[in-house]
């Protein structure tokens, strides 16, 4: 039996760790192998990929075959169709980027509970119900759907306190890359020393203390592992590694360099061909 969203996020709370992946091709193909690999959860990325509401049927189809929880990053807190789309199709939670104030928090987890706790409207039926039938998902959903805002701007970090206070908030998931532009970090630092940035740092300490505080869960993005283990230290417990592209991208330029090295000890002349990619 899968592990329910409840007693997910529970053990996320507990400190055990649960790594994933965002999948912004829209490739249920490719979903699907990656829902075998042994990732925790998946996430399709709505945001920046280009997936219609077709697309995510599928691919939500293909990373519940692997058996990882399904994550979807829908458009914003105002997004309530993305959101009741997301998870009627079977999503086990949202992710809801550009988060700014606790009244947009509450919009957000306003969508994705339903009445009284919420405003998602329930329907009978889609796919979300099929499994426990309308009587055994509806009751459960509020405790088992999984909530997570992104903290990416400035804004954010400056009314931190009350969003993390906002209830039925169950992840704050630091997107670093936008909250660095946010503040103006990539304007003062040459790249990639904002990420090690004091104020970076702070923003992210400010963070921790409300988060924790509230019994919050943190996550993160972070392209590859170099500094998985230093934001376990700091009670980061839902992390992604990437995305899928960026591994395609990866373990291709991994291989290209292989044969260059192959070509020289041979004595030929083959190298890659010019990529700002790679």
């Amino acid at each position: 039996m899968s592990l329910s969203g409840a007693d997910f996020k529970q053990q996320l709370r507990d400190g055990q760790p649960k790594m994933g992946l965002f999948v912004n091709s829209h490739s249920a193909t490719v979903t699907e192998q990656l829902a075998h690999s042994g990732f925790d959860w998946l996430l399709v990325d709505t945001q920046h990929g280009p997936m219609d509401h077709q697309n995510l049927s599928a691919m939500l189809c293909a990373i519940g075959s692997g058996g990882a929880k399904s994550m979807v990053r829908v458009g914003g807190y105002d997004d309530r169709a993305g959101i009741q789309q997301a998870l009627d199709l079977g999503a086990d939670g949202v992710l809801v980027p550009y988060i700014n104030s606790a009244e947009e928090a509450r919009q957000a987890v306003s969508c994705a509970r339903y009445p009284t706790a919420g405003t998602r409207s329930v329907y009978f039926p889609q796919r979300s119900t099929n499994k426990a039938g309308l009587l055994g998902y509806v009751p459960n959903a509020n405790k088992n759907v999984i909530v997570a805002l992104q903290v990416e701007t400035a804004a954010c970090i400056e009314n931190m306190e009350a969003i993390a206070a906002v209830p039925g908030v169950d992840i704050l998931f630091l997107g670093q890359n936008d909250l660095c532009m946010s503040m103006g970090l990539f304007e003062k630092y040459v790249f990639p020393e904002m990420y090690t940035s004091p104020e970076l740092g702070a923003a992210t300490a400010k963070l921790i203390a409300e988060a924790q505080k509230n019994g919050v869960i943190l996550g993160l993005f972070l392209f590859g592992t170099a500094r998985v283990g230093e934001f376990l230290d700091k009670g980061f417990t839902f992390i992604s590694i990437g995305n899928d592209l960026h591994h395609v991208l990866t373990q291709a330029g991994a291989h290209i360099g292989a044969l260059e090295g192959i070509a020289k000890d041979k004595g030929k002349s083959w190298s890659r061909r010019p990529t700002n990619l790679l």
